[in-house]
């Protein structure tokens, strides 16, 4: 079993100091390539898919068909009038909490109609358990994948498309579905959108310090009359806070559901220092909140044993009235290296991808911060993959989606790169897209020349455990 390079890929973080660990840990989290006898994808005995109707929306004769495989993930699959003989396998973000829904799926080929308006097959599974587990999903994903070749049809190629939190499900699984005698893939190519492609050993770090600036701040999350808990571990077990709960004491502290002019001073001044010293944008910093909350909880409870993979021992804080006062004032943690290990073997992308990689972001994302990309780009070049990977930007304020012609513009070029075209560009990639517009509308944002700073520009990087 070979192991995972996730140490190489982050020689200067945390993790350089882990290599026995993470060789340990390797085999319990599967990080060497799988064969398709792998159980945890095996579809012996799997009924095939049923027909079921389709969300509303979706192009007239679409044909849907769905249900629950044997390990609990909802699949839904929609296929066209006059199928392309592409299949789009989708991953989706999130990740959820919680029992998987079949609602998910169908949430998921609603938003990504228009793979099925370019007359893409489209799959996605809802995964068979909620929380942040990366190797499960990319296994679950690839499960469906055989279930369609089986039961539906033969594809001419496959493209797997992982957006934000399922980017990370999709790089990973593209690397772990690699037969690793041939560096084979059952894809034929990768799109990453609005990407969580940092890895759990860096993607999530920020809203630590999100969480440890708001204490500092507001006092209530924990409040003082509530048994303190370390805050890196999101909340302790059999916690009964809710997210609306959290929400109410985030709003009479910082008034974020008020008009800036109904806020009181007290309010303004401390949302202010908040949004400061912790870049995140306004509109998100209740959902960073939040997953820095409950998502914290699950990673600690349900996948590193109790221990949090999370610290902030050595940052400097920088933004507020009194930097000195604030450095002093905050709580330190320092992540626990086992769980640290355990956490980035299943949530780091190894880079080891034999297709090629397209990506887009939105220099705006509120939610996965470009600056992300820069170290999916070093993962690539540590593992030599670079020359696979082509990295696009637009100015788009969003992340859940971007526009149609976006995405129309991105699956063409990809096709075309597999068909033996050149190698895609920005620069071709925004000039193809301005020809999408006639069919699938404006939205056309591309950035060719815009190059995402370093992650450590905007987050400060850890000490390692």
């Amino acid at each position: 079993m070979r192991l995972c390079p996730i140490a190489a890929a982050h020689r200067a973080t945390r993790l350089c100091l882990l290599l026995p660990l993470l060789a340990a840990l390797s085999a319990l989290t599967g990080c060497a390539n799988r064969s398709l006898g792998d159980p945890a994808v095996a579809i012996d005995g799997e009924p095939a898919p049923q027909p079921l109707p389709c969300p509303t929306g979706l192009p007239e004769g679409t044909r849907c068909l769905g249900g629950q495989d044997k390990l609990g993930a909802h699949v839904l699959i929609a296929m066209p009038v006059r199928w392309s003989g592409v299949l789009v396998l989708h991953a989706h973000g999130g990740p959820e909490l919680g029992a998987p829904r079949a609602d998910r799926t169908a949430q998921d080929l609603q938003r990504w109609q228009i793979m099925v308006k370019l007359g893409h097959a489209w799959a996605g599974s809802s995964f068979r358990q909620g929380g942040v587990a990366v190797h499960a999903a990319a296994e679950d994903t690839e499960r469906l994948r055989r279930l369609f070749v089986r039961h539906v049809a033969q594809p001419r190629r496959t493209i797997l498309h992982g957006q934000s939190w399922g980017a990370s499900v999709a790089a990973v699984g593209a690397e772990l579905f690699a037969t690793a005698s041939a560096g084979q893939s059952p894809y034929d190519a990768v799109l990453l959108t609005s990407g969580v492609v940092g890895g759990g050993s860096q993607s999530y770090d920020f809203r630590l310090d999100l969480r440890v600036v708001y204490q500092h701040l507001c006092g209530n999350h924990p409040r003082p009359d509530e048994p303190a808990y370390p805050l890196s571990i999101g909340l302790p077990a059999g916690s009964i806070l809710t997210r609306t709960q959290l929400a109410t004491r985030v709003d009479d502290c910082l008034g974020l559901k008020l008009p800036a002019a109904r806020r009181s001073p007290a309010q303004q001044q401390k949302l202010d220092t908040l949004l400061r010293v912790v870049p995140v944008p306004e509109r998100s910093l209740q959902g960073h909140l939040a997953w820095g909350t409950f998502h914290f909880q699950d990673i600690v409870q349900q996948r590193t044993g109790g221990a949090s993979p999370f610290g902030n021992a050595g940052v400097r804080y920088s933004g507020s009235a009194d930097d000195e006062a604030l450095n002093r004032a905050v709580l330190r943690y320092q992540a626990d290296p086992v769980a640290a290990a355990r956490f980035a073997a299943d949530t780091d992308p190894g880079g080891r991808i034999p297709v090629p990689v397209l990506t887009v972001h939105a220099v705006d994302d509120p939610v996965a911060f470009v600056e992300l990309e820069s170290v999916f780009r070093q993962t690539m070049q540590r593992a030599g993959t670079a020359g696979h990977l082509v990295q696009t930007f637009t100015w788009h304020h969003e992340h859940s989606y971007l526009s149609d012609a976006t995405y129309a513009t991105l699956v063409a070029e990809l096709l075309a790169w597999l068909d033996g075209n050149p190698v895609p560009t920005p620069d071709s990639i925004a000039s193809a897209c301005a020809r999408q517009t006639a069919t699938h509308g404006d939205g056309c944002r591309f950035l060719p020349t815009f190059q995402p700073e370093p992650l450590a520009s905007r987050v400060p990087p850890r000490r390692a455990p």
